[in-house]
């Protein structure tokens, strides 16, 4: 009985034929290496041991009495002399032919043994045929072996699926498994419901969805479900990536195409996932130069999925973080005709998320997921996982038995900033600096109302570049975001530059990313959101990639676009003049809370917000004794 764990090549129902046939392929090679072998060195021996003489020599020799055997081979005289040299080799003479009446009475005069020459029959001619084709027959062997392995099928299988059936696949992955997508789930289970009761769905007029297709950015669970499918389904579930059925020769995508859908009809029902379906699903645009092969693979592609039969129950599964760049007749009703979005999960989805992960890690009581969930805004599912497994791992480098709190916090770090560089040491200058930048960034956020609370201040540099940072933890999940909000957050991107300026009298290159968050910002509040009083409600930018690097394209003129950089520049220099008085007005707090961050090097939100009341308790505190004695 087929093991139902052990994924299999597509008509594979043999486990023990690969392990056969590799072992004749072997015994085939070992013969003939043995064979070419044995005739290099006969070769060697008889290249050593003959040497051409003239016929002169040949009759001289004759004379001499210095000829024991002579044998005609056809072609020449093959001589054998009385006396041999001294050594392990025995040395023979070869000469040609001649029309020569005297040679044969001298030859019986000498009393020399004479061989004729016998002509060959059948069955020798035959026997050398073969010999002589032995060797190309091994390496023909040999060769296909390996363009079976390399290609799926030899050369005359080329055009086979790759495709791995996994059938009845207790993959170990179940809906369970998968937290934070419930609509995908949602829409995931109706399918596979449909695939065990079809009579239900059939009985009122329902029909089998052909397709339904994953879209979302990478690492939010596409593939993790498509496996949850398969653990859930107990039907053949056919798994291939895009790129399997893309080859060098034009027409090989599309057979393995055909075989594929072959195999699933055979199957069916059954389930067929393609993973990264973009690879061949690309929009037929001559525009951007065609591909004939991949072009042809989606015809082919096209065509199969028509021509799925209703009865069949065949489900054609994919999944893509580009859909903006599928082709049209892919994406219509009858082939796929369910899009699944996986987005990145909420604050709720989070916490499943960790839940899930952290099932099998020890806990300790200091644990709160939901503040880790809070602390990773916009963390992917992949995200969120490495984030348990760097904590766990600190946790046993530290010398913990349980994961606590610290550690999970430690690790949303390390995922996001990276390592601490020990080895990177600043001079105090550069700490001095690095210090008023951060608590620049903290100051301007805690004066301001609609900024987020700060959760830890750091001086310590991190392997993905950042000298030091501030993190920042929201109080509650928001969706939206209002004017307000965003002015607040520009000023916290430059209070950084602005306590530079303001505590050294000149800037460094340490708010290079700032400023490229806040001209980021800002460009979209004049582009996107209509936040701009100059261009008002005019939509000038559109995404060019949803799900990747969230890239943009200007939809104006240049004139326009001129316009734009103006508009940006005037909001980042006014929210610059911001930062600079709030901190100019704040400068003790500023001071005080910098000289604290240099000898700790890492302080924590309430050490932050300590220092910071303390500071407003005292200028409040001489404020009031001045009003006094000014009365």
């Amino acid at each position: 009985m087929k093991d139902k764990n052990t994924p299999t090549g597509s008509g594979d129902n043999n486990q023990k034929g690969p392990k056969n046939r590799q072992s004749i392929v072997i015994f085939l090679v070992f013969m003939l290496a043995s064979f070419m072998a044995l005739n290099f060195i006969q070769n060697m021996m008889k290249d050593a041991g003959s040497k051409e003489i003239g016929y002169n020599e040949f009759i001289e020799m004759l004379e001499e009495d210095k000829v024991e055997k002579v044998e005609d081979t056809g072609l020449t005289w093959e001589i054998t002399p009385r006396t041999q040299p001294v050594g392990n080799v025995e040395i023979t003479y070869y000469t040609g032919k001649m029309d020569d009446e005297a040679l044969l009475p001298l030859l019986k005069e000498k009393g020399v043994e004479i061989t004729p020459y016998i002509q060959d029959t059948f069955s020798t001619l035959v026997w050398q045929v073969v010999w002589s084709l032995l060797p190309l027959l091994l390496i023909w062997v040999a060769f296909g072996y390996l363009m079976r392995r390399m290609g799926g099928g030899g050369m005359m299988g080329v055009g086979k699926s790759k495709a791995k059936v996994y059938i009845e696949k207790e993959t170990g992955v179940t809906f369970k498994d998968v937290a934070g997508q419930e609509e995908a789930k949602e829409s995931l289970v109706e399918v596979v419901d449909f695939l065990h009761n079809p009579e239900r769905y059939a009985e009122i007029g329902a029909k089998l969805p052909k397709g339904a297709l994953l879209v979302g950015p990478p690492g939010t669970g596409k593939t993790l479900l498509a496996k949850a499918v398969a653990g859930e389904a107990h039907v053949p579930f056919f798994s291939l990536s895009g790129s399997d059925f893309v080859e060098m020769f034009v027409g090989v995508g599309a057979s393995r195409v055909r075989d594929l859908f072959e195999e699933a009809k055979k199957n069916a029902p059954c389930i067929i996932f393609i993973d990264e379906i973009d690879a061949i699903g690309k929009s037929r645009d001559s525009k951007l130069g065609g591909n004939d092969e991949r072009e042809q693979t989606l015809n082919q592609l096209l065509a199969e999925m028509d021509g799925f039969e209703s009865n069949k129950a065949c489900l054609v599964l994919a999944a893509t973080n580009r859909p903006e760049i599928l082709d049209q007749a892919l994406l219509r009703p009858g082939r796929f005709d369910r899009r699944i979005v996986v987005e990145r999960p909420d604050l709720k989805g989070r916490v499943d998320v960790l839940k899930v992960h952290a099932k099998n890690v020890r806990l300790d009581e200091s644990v709160d997921l939901e503040a880790i969930a809070l602390a990773t805004s916009g963390a992917v599912g992949s995200d969120l996982a490495n984030m348990i497994n760097e904590a766990a791992i600190l946790a046993v480098k530290n010398g913990r038995q349980a994961v606590s709190q610290k550690d999970l916090f430690e690790a949303v770090e390390v995922v996001l900033m990276g390592k601490e560089k020990k080895d990177r040491i600043l001079s105090a200058e550069e700490r001095k600096i690095v210090s008023y930048h951060e608590v620049g960034h903290a100051l301007v956020s805690a004066l301001q109302k609609d900024s987020e609370p700060v959760q830890k201040i750091t001086i310590v540099p991190r392997t993905m570049g950042a000298l030091g940072y501030v993190m920042h933890v929201p109080e509650e999940e928001k969706y939206l975001n209002t004017k307000k909000e965003i002015e607040a957050m520009l000023v916290g991107y430059l209070g950084g530059r602005a306590a530079e300026e303001l505590v050294f009298e000149t800037v460094t290159t340490g708010a290079a990313n700032d400023i490229q968050q806040a001209t980021k910002m800002a460009r979209a509040m004049v582009t996107q959101y209509g936040m701009s009083e100059k261009f008002g409600l005019v939509g000038l930018e559109s995404k060019e990639s949803m799900y990747l690097n969230n890239g943009t394209v200007l939809n104006c003129s240049d004139e326009t676009a001129a316009d734009v950089d103006s508009e940006v520049m005037r909001i980042l220099k006014e929210s610059y003049a911001e930062a600079k008085r709030l901190l100019s007005e704040n400068r003790d707090c500023l001071d005080k809370i910098a000289e604290f961050l240099i000898e700790k090097e890492t302080i924590t939100g309430k050490e932050f917000m300590e220092i910071f009341h303390k500071v407003k308790a005292e200028e409040d505190g001489y404020q009031q004794e001045e009003l006094i004695f000014a009365e």
